[in-house]
């Protein structure tokens, strides 16, 4: 875990995503016991069902339903009288150990979920940069050393694989196409292990099929490991049946087709939103949210495979991002640019 250092702090006051909260992330933890959750088939989750004493819950329900209120409507309170907390669960796998919180609409019993996690530097450069190069849009918001973050919906990758990959209606040239774009995204923000319990697939109806979409869903390690290979989610054994579907679906000209594809709205989105990019990477520039060790193999890494001479002028993972971001998409923007679309 790695402190939110006073410039990101006001970075994340100057486009409101640092709001004050009657709670912390420490008061979700003064739980008296747990419950494991179990799925549907009776295996054990990472989840458990937390309980608190009576006092400590009603202090936590009226805050939780409120936070829910920000979270959706920018404070609105007026909808708070029929939410309630249906439930607290607790995950005790991963550095960043969640709460989940399930909110139910007490008229209708539908429900829906956020998370409470502890405040890190490396999640928060993580959501930023997939909220502003992705083409998904992400609901978060800090409260000291407090993260709330909105539920993203969709099937989580591993069991998509058990369930989904093979069922007749899959189209698997267009999921194949969606985890290439994955991949290339992934590569180029720089967002380690993405293995199929860290992203989730939608499937989205279309004219006559379905269209998919993978969307990441863990972010602790943004800008972290040392090894190259970890930033491309091809490389994770959790990942080769996606894998396996792409070789076995699109040719290699595909593939370069579908890795431009994405390179060329990446830049889009960058040139879109570079002003706020450009502020959040001096930010990240100085900031140590990895080790010396793993920066310098990941600046041999890049610098090798790239034979980019930039990369060994790097010493932050700040620094590597903003010299690896150019080097992946200068060529879009230099096409841009020569077409009057940046300046």
């Amino acid at each position: 875990m790695f402190p939110v250092k006073e410039d990101l702090r006001q970075y994340l006051k100057r486009y409101g995503r640092e709001v004050s909260l009657p709670f912390s992330y420490q008061d979700l933890q003064r739980f008296t016991y747990t419950t494991p959750l179990k799925d549907k088939f009776g295996n054990d989750t990472a989840w458990e069902k937390v309980s608190y004493d009576m006092k400590e819950w009603e202090f936590l329900r009226k805050s939780l339903v409120k936070v829910y209120a920000i979270l959706k409507t920018e404070g609105d309170f007026s909808f708070v009288n029929h939410l309630d907390v249906a439930r607290i669960d607790y995950c005790y796998f991963g550095n960043s150990q969640p709460f989940r919180i399930r909110i139910v609409n007490k008229f209708n019993d539908n429900y829906d979920h956020y998370y409470i996690k502890k405040a890190d530097a490396s999640r928060i450069y993580g959501l930023e940069l997939e909220h502003m190069l992705s083409p998904n849009r992400i609901t978060y918001f800090t409260s000291k050393d407090t993260l709330i973050e909105e539920h993203t919906p969709g099937i989580p990758g591993d069991l998509f694989v058990n369930e989904y990959l093979n069922a007749a209606n899959t189209n698997k040239i267009r999921l194949a196409k969606e985890f290439v774009k994955f991949n290339e995204r992934c590569f180029i923000q720089l967002l380690g292990d993405m293995r199929s319990y860290n992203f989730v697939v939608n499937i989205i109806p279309d004219i006559e099929d379905f269209q998919y979409r993978i969307r990441a869903i863990d972010f602790d390690q943004q800008s972290y490991e040392g090894r190259k290979n970890l930033y491309l989610p091809q490389f994770f054994k959790d990942n080769q049946a996606f894998v396996k579907m792409v070789l076995s679906h699109l040719d290699n000209k595909s593939i370069e087709q579908y890795q431009v594809e994405e390179k060329t709205m990446m830049t889009f989105r960058l040139v879109s939103a570079r002003y706020r990019i450009k502020e959040l990477l001096d930010i990240m520039d100085d900031d140590p949210i990895s080790t010396p060790e793993k920066i310098a193999e990941l600046r041999k890494a890049l610098y090798e495979h790239f034979d980019h001479a930039p990369y060994l002028k790097a010493n932050t993972m700040g620094q590597l991002l903003k010299t690896h971001l150019k080097c992946s998409l200068r060529k879009y923007l230099k096409k841009m640019s020569q077409t009057g679309k940046y300046d």
